[in-house]
């Protein structure tokens, strides 16, 4: 049985404060994304052993891989960290602390070859050696920045590391711990970041299509409780005539391209989230069908402190075909469905939790 192996521990910095300064519940989500992030990103065979709260231990028994190979994993979850954040940044419709400074977060990586065994308890399996609680000591060091990537000598053969960028730079260190010195090597990651591509919000295109509907009402309460309201999809069903039920497919918070299935009592569709903007007096977002057929633009606008209108204004493909299902009945059917919506909303503003 193999006994020796690389330990490889990504951690995501400023998580304690980040959870004890935020909303639980936000924060949980968030952090859960990022390490399914960073447990898919691996690409050189690690093992998970656990999740231990903000990081997660890896193993791989046998020979340490070279340190380029081990570098290129690095950058890997490195990158795919910040290029979520940062998308998230950029699409996210809560406002809440926990999302608004999830982009706060960083990351750092511990690199370790030494000594372990796996055991298992009932359906656990765990990590025991001497070599483990080293990796784990590592956590705590007084690098100043936290988002490194750190290696011990054990994994460099008394050779020192190479520059894998022209912006790499090791620095020599150690740490002092109650079994001895432990001597490593880190490089600073921070640069990464500028090298991520920006990837802008797509425009909302309207072009083609005609608006065929606008309702309004306006509501005693305030804009975010309105717009938890109105835009959360667990309430969605609640409120919107001939909506039995609405599951987030791929995100659990919500942001531009979000999809979700709409089961309807005639059937089911597709939507995704098409477009969001957000200030103290005003939000505005909008939901497209799969096909791009039609577009629900929402508008909330603050009228005063507990006094917000909100406004929805259906966009579908201008042709023939549309003007013939929407003709006057259909119009008015339709509108009716809108506005009975609208009603619906009333006694779901006493009942929501923010």
């Amino acid at each position: 049985m193999e006994t020796k192996g690389l330990l490889f521990i990504p951690d995501i910095s400023g998580f304690t404060r980040f959870v004890t300064e935020s909303e639980i519940n936000h924060s949980r989500i968030i952090i859960q994304e990022l390490l399914e992030l960073l447990i898919n990103a691996n690409q050189i065979g690690l093992e998970v052993s656990e999740i231990e709260g903000d990081a997660i231990l890896f193993y791989k028994f046998g020979e340490p891989p070279q340190l380029k190979e081990l570098y290129k994993q690095v950058e890997k979850m490195f990158c795919l960290f910040h290029k979520n954040l940062m998308t998230y940044d950029q699409r996210r419709y809560c406002q809440c602390k926990a999302c608004i400074s999830a982009a706060n977060l960083s990351l750092k990586v511990i690199t370790h070859y030494g000594e372990f065994a796996g055991y298992n308890v009932k359906n656990f399996s765990k990590l025991i050696g001497k070599d483990v609680i080293v990796a784990h000591q590592l956590l705590k060091n007084d690098i100043a920045q936290h988002e490194y990537w750190l290696v011990t000598k054990d994994l460099l053969d008394n050779h020192p590391p190479a520059d894998f960028t022209d912006w790499m730079s090791w620095t020599d260190s150690m740490k002092q711990t109650e079994t001895g010195e432990i001597h490593f090597h880190y490089t600073q990651l921070s640069q990464l970041k500028n090298e991520i591509p920006d990837d802008p919000l797509p425009p909302l295109d309207l072009s083609g299509k005609k608006k065929t509907h606008s309702v309004s009402r306006v509501y005693e309460t305030d804009i975010i409780t309105l717009f938890h309201a109105s835009g959360a999809f667990e309430f969605r069903h609640l409120w919107w005539e001939g909506v039995e039920k609405i599951e987030a497919l791929n995100h659990l918070l919500p942001r531009v391209g979000m999809k979700s299935r709409w089961t309807f009592t005639n059937g089911k569709t597709l939507y995704y989230s098409s477009s969001y903007s957000y200030s103290d007096d005003k939000i505005e977002f909008s939901e497209t069908d799969e096909k791009g057929e039609q577009v629900t633009y929402f508008t909330l606008t603050k009228v005063a402190d507990k006094e917000t209108k909100l406004t929805i204004d259906i966009y579908k493909v201008s042709n023939w075909i549309t003007d013939f299902i929407l003709g006057s009945s259909g119009q008015k059917k339709q509108e009716a469905m809108l506005q009975k919506s609208l009603e619906n909303i009333i006694p779901l503003l006493k009942k929501i939790p923010l």
